[in-house]
């Protein structure tokens, strides 16, 4: 491994967090000592070639399977898996793992790979720890919950937008706590994103044959989702999800905020063909749908149901750019439903 050292520290310092930085460093001041890629049997791997009884290290041949993989992969897809690992691959490659095995990621791996005349990664990432109502996972405590038991219970999707809610660019553990849970979730996604859709659609269906109006009557609202749209952009690149949440909830706030002020509800009460409500509407359905752009990293599913509420195609994040105007949208349907706290029970039961 020594003879690695330069080549992994001039990679690191561009590819790693700081955090990790800081740990590998405390190994290269011991120096790198040669590396053991083999076990004794009895061992689970693969057998040595001509080396009966020896087993090539699990943290050897395991991430060659992201290799392999995508070797598969490129099978079906016929794509050429040399533009993706060659030493000269201009493809950026990403590498999400946990803390724990970073060693295993950032040293050995690019030293397996350097020494093969393969690229490296463009970047690893570490995450934290996951605990659950401030422990660890235990069985016995009924906190160690597996994905197919969550599914039982609870739509992927609050998961999705908790974890993004708490995650950081850094290697902090992250706490799922189940009261906070079911409050951000039914505050955030529920109260504040789908209520915007909810609250006007029903105007915009009964009253004016489904259709949008032709303008926008607040526009510096929809100018403001734009700049927030630049932050939002950038926290997804470097990220911190956990502030690109934040600022989607800002405009969320905003917007929620915008139709209380105009109150489209009392206008209809006098006359419910007003093309005031029209407008209000169309305005809240403009920043709904930059919310759902604008979310649909995180929650693919609540996104394509509210493009096909729309009456769209797939959003891209280009569409930020556009107004959504003259424009027919469906009947609504629950987009999303509030998560009930017996589902909870049932889940930890």
């Amino acid at each position: 491994m020594d003879k690695y050292t330069d080549q992994l520290k001039a990679w690191g310092q561009k590819s790693l967090q700081p955090e990790i930085i800081n740990k590998l460093n405390e190994w290269f001041a011991q120096g790198l000592k040669s590396w053991d890629i083999s076990r004794d049997e009895p061992y689970f791997g693969f057998e040595i070639p001509n080396k009966p009884g020896k087993y090539f290290y699990v943290w050897l041949d395991a991430p060659i399977g992201y290799i392999a993989s995508l070797k598969n992969l490129s099978k079906r897809k016929k794509i050429n898996i040399d533009e993706y690992w060659n030493h000269d691959s201009k493809i950026k490659l990403y590498h999400f793992v946990g803390k724990d095995i970073i060693n295993f990621h950032a040293l050995f791996w690019p030293a397996i790979l350097e020494s093969a005349n393969l690229r490296k990664p463009t970047a690893i990432f570490a995450h934290g720890y996951l605990t659950i109502n401030g422990q660890k996972m235990s069985k016995s405590r009924g906190t160690f919950i597996l994905a197919r038991d969550y599914l039982k219970h609870l739509n992927p999707e609050y998961l999705r937008y908790y974890f993004a809610a708490k995650l950081g660019s850094g290697i902090d553990d992250i706490d799922l706590n189940f009261d906070d849970f079911v409050k951000r979730n039914n505050s955030d996604l529920i109260g504040k994103v789908v209520n915007i859709a909810s609250r006007l659609s029903c105007f915009i269906n009964k009253n004016f044959e489904g259709t949008l109006s032709s303008h926008l009557n607040a526009p510096e609202l929809f100018t403001e989702g734009l700049k927030l749209s630049e932050k939002i952009g950038e926290s997804y690149e470097t990220r911190n999800f956990s502030h690109a949440v934040r600022l989607i909830m800002h405009l969320a706030d905003l917007a929620n905020q915008y139709i209380d002020e105009k109150k489209p509800w009392n206008i209809s009460k006098q006359n419910p063909n007003d093309p005031a409500i029209q407008d209000i509407c169309t305005m809240g359905l403009n920043i709904f749908r930059l919310l759902v752009i604008f979310l649909k990293p995180i929650l693919p599913v609540l996104a394509a149901n509210s493009e096909k509420f729309l009456q769209v195609e797939p959003l891209t994040w280009e569409d930020r750019k556009t107004q959504l105007l003259n424009h027919k949208i469906n009947n609504f349907e629950p987009l999303m439903q509030r998560i009930d706290p017996k589902n909870i029970e049932q889940l930890l039961s």
